[in-house]
């Protein structure tokens, strides 16, 4: 009986081994029994991303890391947030009763929303190493994050209408200098505050503290009308606002 037992379980682990050496997303299937290819899976894990079914990754699948690479480097990923900020003004022309009082109020996150980090990962792997925050926090002290020219537009136009602008941002309040500089330098300019966390707003989570800077600013009387972000992050929690407007970005997830 030892023997047998002994035999089964030398047997399983040698399957086992075997089976994960030939496993190889070129040769799987869906449960459907559609063909997967290298490109599908990988475009099916940054859609499953957007959506926010696939949430808390710490890296991008290094299957996936070239593909990634070549996405956020396209035409498609431009045109991908063309769309977002689309939206958003489109939103903002027709179901927007501004009451041009000082109170309406617009949020926007900072990176990969008005600049990009997408500079930074390509020299770390485009997200397929898991991120360190020191090595990313110099990068940004430097200052030299390009805008997203998109984003730029829509600031600009929503300044003209008197909309007060805030931006608030995971960023570190240590980092206020550099940021303020790199928004200037690329042509952000009459925001109305910028909002970074500071040592107690490290304590909670992203969402949580995005979440408390919403709650003082109504209760100061503003009205939120939307939000642009690239994270979820940005969104969550309560109170919520009439509108949320996601931008792409399948490098990194902050919750």
């Amino acid at each position: 009986m030892g023997r047998l037992l002994s035999f089964l379980l030398c047997f399983s682990s040698f399957f086992i081994s075997a089976t994960l050496a030939d496993w190889n997303i070129l040769n799987q299937r869906t449960k459907s029994g559609l063909k997967i290819t290298l490109k599908s899976y990988c475009e099916s894990w940054r859609i499953n991303v957007e959506l926010h079914n696939i949430q808390d990754f710490t890296v991008v699948p290094e299957e996936c890391v070239s593909y990634i690479g070549k996405y956020v480097a396209s035409s498609q990923y431009q045109v991908d947030s063309e769309r977002a900020i689309e939206e958003c003004r489109l939103y903002l022309t027709t179901s927007c009763p501004l009451k041009k009082d000082g109170r309406d109020a617009w949020l926007f996150d900072i990176d990969d929303t008005l600049l990009s980090t997408v500079p930074y990962f390509k020299k770390h792997h485009f997200g397929g190493e898991k991120l360190n925050l020191t090595s990313l926090e110099g990068w940004m002290s430097r200052g030299k994050a390009p805008a997203l020219e998109h984003s730029l537009k829509f600031f600009d136009e929503l300044k003209s209408t008197g909309v007060q602008i805030f931006l608030v941002s995971s960023r570190r309040e240590h980092l206020r200098s550099a940021t303020i500089d790199n928004l200037v330098d690329v042509g952000y300019h009459g925001w109305t505050r910028l909002i970074l966390r500071g040592p107690d707003d490290e304590l909670n989570e992203v969402k949580q503290y995005k979440a408390n800077v919403r709650k003082q600013l109504i209760s100061n009387g503003y009205r939120i009308w939307g939000i642009v972000g690239d994270q979820y992050s940005s969104f969550e929690g309560l109170p919520s606002v009439r509108r949320s407007f996601k931008l792409p970005n399948p490098l990194y997830y902050v919750s």
